[in-house]
């Protein structure tokens, strides 16, 4: 049978990977603009430096976010380290 606990824990597993997910794809963006800015990518990118700035800026405010969250839910699902 299984418990209210196994089944916060894995809510709490994909919602974090989840999280983990969303900063993978932000930062894959930024790293592809700013490769596009150095002529080193055909498409996509960032028309200029400052939008390239402001697009660190936007991903780092969400990784500390989806970070905040992911330590939230992994507290919320009881998930412990090994």
């Amino acid at each position: 049978m299984v418990t209210i606990k196994e089944i916060k824990s894995t809510i709490a597993v994909s919602i974090a990977a989840a999280f983990g997910f969303i900063i993978a794809l932000i930062w894959k963006d930024i790293i592809v603009g700013a490769m596009k800015l150095a002529n080193l990518w055909q498409e996509g990118g960032f028309p200029d430096a400052m939008a390239l700035v402001i697009g660190i800026v936007v991903a780092i405010i969400i990784t500390v976010v989806s970070v905040l969250g992911i330590i939230y839910i992994s507290k919320w699902g009881g998930v412990t380290q090994k």
